[in-house]
């Protein structure tokens, strides 16, 4: 049902009905109403909805079929990760850093970095993000694949700040001051001491790493996925 598929919608962006309500101009209630008892949502509603909303596929807000988001003219793609304390941000700049040029994330992350960024990101209603690095490697495929961008939150309190199964972005001390860096889901250990390390893609194993290790750390919130255009 349309109401049903835009509660789905203002959950994914992580804003409250009272903000989206607000932003078209609707009477308070009058949309989480709808969502709640499954009542229609007026056409005139809808369009203001997608007018509004420009993220949104109007073929699966109608439909159901295909994805919620549709992709950009540029053929781009964007997913969200969210937490059910996300608050959405209206406009913000997110540095794109290159990492090959930085070697690494501890260098970004530090707070009297003077690290340039390569570019800026600008997407409306997306949680707090502190920056963006590009993706490399297979092992969250096809979640990710190499070349998305993923757009991040730092965790300073690594120790506390973990959020289990989530998804995050690590530099991992290798040794002799090499960082290892990759993106991985987050589990709990049955060793002390340690985090579980989980890829998406199936044929990558699980690994268990010390925590002391673990030199830089950031929640993903979302990704963006550049498609070939023909």
């Amino acid at each position: 049902m349309v109401s049903q598929r835009v509660g789905e919608y203002i959950e994914a962006k992580g804003i409250s009905y009272y903000a989206f309500e607000n932003s078209l101009g609707a009477s308070r209630g009058s949309i989480s109403k709808a969502v709640k008892d499954g009542k229609s949502i007026g056409s005139n509603m809808l369009e203001k909805i997608l007018a509004t909303y420009t993220d949104l596929n109007p073929a699966w807000l109608l439909t159901g079929h295909g994805e919620m988001l549709k992709e950009g003219e540029d053929g781009t793609s964007i997913k969200t990760y969210r937490l059910k304390t996300d608050t959405a941000v209206e406009s913000q700049q997110i540095p794109l850093y290159d990492l090959e040029a930085v070697a690494g994330l501890v260098p970004i992350f530090s707070s009297n970095s003077a690290q340039k960024p390569i570019d800026h990101i600008s997407i409306p209603h997306l949680p707090k993000c502190d920056g963006a690095v590009y993706v490399t490697g297979d092992s969250m495929y096809p979640l990710l694949k190499s070349g998305d961008i993923v757009m991040y939150k730092e965790i300073h309190d690594i120790q506390n700040g973990i959020f289990w199964g989530e998804m995050y972005l690590l530099g991992i001390d290798m040794g002799s001051g090499e960082e290892y860096i990759t993106v991985k889901y987050i589990q709990r250990s049955e060793y002390p001491g340690c985090v579980k390390l989980v890829s998406e893609n199936k044929h990558h194993q699980a690994k268990d790493v010390e925590m002391d290790k673990i030199r830089a750390l950031a929640l993903v919130k979302a990704s963006i996925r550049v498609n070939a255009m023909n």
